[in-house]
């Protein structure tokens, strides 16, 4: 098939690809303890569907101790030909706090070209592309094909590791294209090969036995939070760049990346600056990034004037260190 037949094909989708992701997305697929099971069956048995409706010869459930389906499709390869692995995931993140969603997270909505809902972007919209580049080639593509996609990703389930380990010859593929990334300018396809790499850990701060009241031992007595405050404001420096020794510096050499594309995209509010030094791609995609995704504080309603013990001082820091990993 040549391209403008691609590209013609493609384009007489998209109606039914935007109905299929909107379908997926109403599915409240979410693999954390304490959610309903009955979710992510209905959500693998709808990716299980739109593969074979895609052409896919073969398609089935495969099972992995403690973990939902994975659905696995294959569309064998022409003589000579290589064969690719395409992977994504139908299990999404928790809608969090629903008050603060405008709208219904598992009644997608599509306001000004985007569609909203949880899911959409990660990583139901990756399951959409692949079927939906296997129908446009007509279930009969120049290589041959495999599909694997979980249900478990966003847990951090350790099954997949498992399974992969053990189904080698099943997966076994000359590429590996993973449809859960992304791209700074809607309709620019973007291609990533390497990952800077992610470590985390959970930092605590102790300092009393027992809670003590603030307006009588304050000012002598260290308060725990605020030690560790002090403690997270030197890892990086006054211009926002990580201050951390030892850890690499990281140099991008693709094209480098313009400040207007990254500020419309990140959404910044008016008169905030990014913060760090040095070309913007070297500290997106190749230099160290330090992130804190949670402390454990008294919020507001519950705050006493005390100076906090340590079960009020737990600290999660997420850091991006720079790792090469190739993905294709």
């Amino acid at each position: 098939m040549h391209r403008g037949a691609i590209w013609d094909a493609v384009e007489a989708a998209m109606p039914a690809a935007v109905e299929d992701l909107a379908e997926l997305v109403a599915i409240p697929s979410v693999a954390f303890p304490g959610h309903p099971p009955e979710p992510l069956l209905r959500a693998a048995a709808h990716t299980g569907a739109l593969l074979r409706r895609a052409g896919l010869p073969t398609v089935r459930e495969l099972t992995a101790e403690g973990a939902p389906p994975l659905v696995f499709g294959e569309i064998p390869a022409p003589p000579g030909a290589p064969t690719v692995l395409l992977y994504a995931h139908y299990d999404v993140q928790t809608a969090g706090d629903l008050d603060r969603w405008r709208t219904d997270p598992f009644r997608p909505q599509i306001r000004d070209g985007r569609m909203y809902g949880r899911g959409t972007a990660d990583n139901k919209s990756g399951v959409i592309a692949h079927a939906t580049a296997l129908a446009a080639h007509g279930g009969r593509p120049p290589c041959g094909v495999k599909v694997l996609i979980e249900g478990e990703e966003e847990y951090g389930g350790p099954s997949l590791a498992a399974f992969v380990e053990a189904n080698r010859d099943l997966l076994a593929a000359d590429a590996i294209l993973l449809a859960d990334a992304g791209n700074l300018r809607v309709g620019e396809p973007a291609l990533t090969t390497s990952m800077r790499g992610a470590a985390g850990f959970t930092v605590w701060v102790c300092a009393l036995r027992e809670p003590l009241h603030s307006g009588e031992f304050g000012g002598a007595v260290p308060d725990a939070v605020t030690a560790l405050v002090r403690m997270l404001a030197t890892l990086h420096d006054d211009a926002g760049a990580v201050a951390v020794p030892g850890l690499p510096a990281g140099r991008w050499t693709g094209p480098p990346l313009a400040e207007d594309v990254l500020l419309q995209a990140a959404g910044l509010l008016d008169d905030v600056e990014l913060v760090g030094t040095g070309p913007l791609a070297d500290r997106l995609w190749a230099g160290p990034a330090i992130v804190i995704t949670g402390l454990d504080v008294a919020p507001p309603p519950r705050a006493a004037a005390l100076l906090r013990k340590e079960e009020l001082t737990r600290e999660r820091l997420a850091f991006a260190i720079r790792r090469v990993q190739v993905t294709l």
